[in-house]
């Protein structure tokens, strides 16, 4: 009889729970049972396992064997414990010394000729063996620079099953050749993203960034991208189609700051189980850009899937920028689901395998027309809707979501002098991210020893009590506030982009001025002599 047993890691969601790897030898009928909760993708790790190991020059024992994974209660899935039930089997066959075993998580899929291949969630798997203690970690190859972004672990990257027997036994480790070209996405993991959001979603590739400068015209709007990456306000855009609602979005990532070391380890820990990672960036150090198609279902936007939940596009745009384009287009359900989110940071997605917590802190940018056919309120006219199929589609974006929108701009079509102009003069997106960094410098010293880092995030009674404005400047928005045009919630998104313009213009607290600026870009009303519509 023999017995050994190794460590491995179970994915729940994006976060892992060390699981030992038990292999049990006994006389009797050679057999092959797996126990612990596995899914089908785990079962069938029996097959692959017998032929890698026959294949990598090892005898496979031929008695009753037996393979546990502990805890038994937690649900297990997909190919990563391959190498771990591999070497487990062959410590209890004395093949591999099992004292060496016993301290080592082994996380990979083997082919059956022997190759290591690598799996999705890698990041947060090894975050979990170090959080457990472990300081030993085995991984594909192809994987090992990813391991290797925890700190205190020592990460061993092998290309087979072979060349990993050699190093447990001190033999002469053989020569592999390498799976695919280092330039090229490792092709097995294009099955391993998460449906709707597609290989590689979100995450920008090599330098080239949309330029803010490409943007004809557009003030108002171009000043309101600038306040949204400052403060990291969620915006509304509407307006008639080719007006540069879409241009505009996609050159708001350009205008945040980097990401911190631990942003970044959040953000590529869920990329990393998506398996959306780009080839040859192990951690994404950029905020992601995600923008679902519209018709995007709800499970590949707040997260789902058969089993336990995946992370969806909230996820995927953890710390950075979730784009709808033509958002009246989507779903009423799917929309709504991403109230809560947009309030917590997080999503929590209930199945009925379990319950999973999956972080969602991401700046929503919305992109709607104003009607069916997109000219209605424009100065050329042309609108051809009925008033009642205007109502129906503008009612698309329900209140509730709306009201925690904290910038809503009408974006009118550029005029000819402003598109055919040569020398437009219009600020590059470095002169815009320069003054971007600089307002969240200042916002980040003000909430220094405070759970908070951006104006969006300070809960409002922290904004009238800690930390308040200018004597009298909120008169309108208290005026708004009684007429019914603002929420309790409203007053408060209010002051946050107050704060924030008053970061951006390098001011100790927000005047009058700011807020009725911030007014104005919630409700689309110039404040000042009269009331007018901004745009109209």
């Amino acid at each position: 009889m023999g017995f050994a047993r190794t460590c491995s890691v179970a994915l729940v969601g994006v976060e892992g729970v060390v699981v030992e790897v038990q292999a049990d030898l006994e006389p009797g009928v050679a057999a092959f049972t797996l126990v612990g909760l596995p899914d089908k993708s785990l079962t069938e790790s029996r097959d692959r396992v017998r032929a890698a190991v026959v294949n990598s020059g090892a005898e496979w024992p031929q008695k009753k064997l037996t393979v546990g994974l502990s805890p038994a209660s937690v649900p297990k899935g997909g190919s990563g414990f391959d190498l771990a039930v591999a070497c487990a089997v062959l410590g209890a066959a004395e093949r591999i010394d099992p004292r060496v075993l016993a301290d080592i998580v082994m996380i990979g899929e083997l082919g059956l000729d022997g190759r290591a291949r690598p799996v999705r969630g890698v990041l947060p798997a090894v975050l979990a063996a170090a959080d457990a203690g472990y300081e030993q970690v085995v991984v594909p190859e192809s994987t090992a620079a990813e391991a290797a972004l925890v700190p205190g672990v020592s990460v061993l990257g092998v290309r087979s099953l072979r060349q990993l027997i050699a190093v447990l036994t001190d033999a002469p480790v053989p020569e592999e050749d390498e799976l695919h070209e280092p330039a090229r996405l490792d092709p097995f993991l294009a099955g391993l993203a998460v449906p709707g959001t597609g290989l590689g979603t979100g995450v920008a590739q090599g330098d080239q960034i949309p330029d803010l400068a490409d943007v004809a015209g557009q003030h108002l709007a171009r000043a309101a991208l600038e306040v949204a990456a400052a403060g990291r306000h969620h915006a509304f855009f509407k307006g008639p189609p080719g007006a540069g609602k879409t241009m505009l979005a996609e050159r708001l990532p350009g205008l945040l700051p980097p990401l911190a070391s631990k942003q970044s380890l959040e953000v590529t820990a869920v990329h990393s189980v998506a398996g959306t990672l780009p080839a040859g960036q192990p951690l994404i150090d950029r905020p992601p850009y995600c923008a679902p198609h519209h018709s995007a279902t709800m499970a590949s936007l707040v997260g789902g899937g058969t089993g336990l939940p995946r992370p969806g596009a909230v996820s995927l745009a953890h710390h950075g920028v979730l784009f709808l384009d033509e958002a009246a287009e989507f779903s009423g359900k799917s929309l709504d689901a991403l109230r809560q989110p947009l309030e917590s940071g997080h999503v929590v997605v209930a199945r009925a395998a379990g319950m999973l917590r999956m972080p969602a802190r991401f700046l929503m940018v919305l992109a709607a027309n104003p009607c069916p056919c997109g000219r209605y309120g424009s100065a050329e006219g042309g609108c051809e809707c009925r008033p009642s199929s205007i109502r129906r589609y503008q009612a698309r974006l329900s209140g509730p979501l709306m009201d925690r929108v904290d910038l809503r701009v009408t974006v009118q079509p550029v005029t000819r002098s402003e598109l055919l102009r040569l020398h437009t003069g219009a600020e590059p997106t470095a002169a815009v991210a320069q003054r971007v960094a600089a307002a969240r410098e200042r916002a980040a010293a003000r909430y220094a020893g405070t759970p908070w880092t951006t104006n969006s995030e300070v809960p409002g009674h922290e904004l009238r009590t800690r930390w308040q404005v200018a004597p009298g400047a909120l008169g309108r928005a208290e005026e708004d506030l009684e007429r019914g045009l603002l929420t309790a919630r409203g007053l408060d998104r209010v002051l946050r982009v107050a704060w924030t313009v008053a970061d951006l213009a390098a001011r100790d607290r927000p005047t009058a001025q700011d807020v009725d600026w911030a007014l104005e870009l919630r409700t689309g009303v110039r404040r000042g002599a009269g009331l007018e519509v901004v745009g109209a």
